[in-house]
């Protein structure tokens, strides 16, 4: 742990709690409803949203982590380490409350910073993870030099994802039933990429994923000028092992150095659904 700066996320980050006890960083949980029942993200499997969904055709509705939420985690934090200071590393500020809510938490709290990473699901956990090397190699920085690192790590951030159909998108409200239709019959797929924050459909694919993975892969890679050391490939409930051993394939082919799997949790596939694909790299 580093002598002077902790960590904090929103589950959101797809930053299991497992990984966080082994990264020495702190999650705060945002929330999911399915039914009447209000649920904290990450302590639950994201094949629940799906199944929910497959029974009512509802899709779950997803809520940012609360004052109260992180008002709790702080404390736990200060109580064991008084003379740290925290720096939260927040979920997309224009997509939920969560950083507002951590705002709000800190008033009365001198020793918290809240950084947007203006990112969500892996994009947000990359920068996490990018912080948390920093602070390994830099024992003496502060936590002002560590929140400046964290800016300019999620500026480099790229982040697309594509939904296997557009269910989810159309029952969340995010797609009108024309698009959706229009979409399904011409097998049209949206490349949703996270810009300035946003959720934004960019360019239509059209095609089955096993043509699809492998050109998105190339074509964000060669767009985004992505560094080749390392990527993050993006599976979720339902994907095909087959279409993770071609975009495995697609990496290696463009050289790549490393990759790693990291799997969504239920905030996201409450928006893209089962059998989403993306990844997330870092412009040179």
């Amino acid at each position: 742990m580093h002598k002077n700066v902790i960590l904090v996320a929103e589950t959101g980050s797809d930053i299991t709690y497992k990984m966080a006890e082994e990264l020495g960083i702190y999650l705060v949980p945002m929330h999911v409803t399915m039914g009447g029942a209000i649920l904290d993200d990450g302590t639950f499997p994201p094949e629940d949203v799906c199944k929910y969904y497959d029974e009512t055709g509802k899709c779950p509705t997803t809520a940012g982590s609360t004052p109260f939420d992180f008002e709790k985690v702080l404390d736990e934090i200060h109580a064991a380490h008084p003379d740290k200071k925290i720096l939260h590393l927040a979920y997309s500020a224009v997509t939920t409350c969560s950083y507002q809510s951590c705002i709000v938490a800190s008033e009365n709290r001198d020793y918290v910073k809240s950084v947007d990473t203006k990112h969500v699901s892996v994009g947000q956990a990359a920068v996490v993870i990018a912080v948390k090397k920093y602070l390994d190699e830099h024992p003496d920085a502060t936590l002002e030099e560590a929140a400046d690192y964290a800016v300019k790590v999620g500026l480099k951030t790229k982040m697309c994802f594509i939904p296997k159909n557009l269910d989810y998108l159309r029952a969340g409200g995010r797609v009108s039933n024309a698009a959706h239709i229009v979409g399904t019959l011409l097998s049209l797929v949206p490349c949703i990429e996270i810009l300035d924050g946003k959720l934004m459909a960019t360019k239509k694919y059209r095609g089955n994923f096993k043509k699809i993975v492998p050109k998105l892969i190339e074509e964000y890679t060669a767009n985004n000028n992505l560094d080749k050391k390392h990527v993050y490939l993006i599976t979720t409930p339902h994907l095909a092992r087959e279409i993770e051993e071609i975009a495995e394939e697609a990496v290696k082919s463009l050289g790549f150095e490393s990759f790693t799997w990291m799997k969504t949790g239920c905030v996201i596939t409450c928006h893209g659904g089962p059998g989403a694909f993306g990844m997330v790299g870092t412009t040179k």
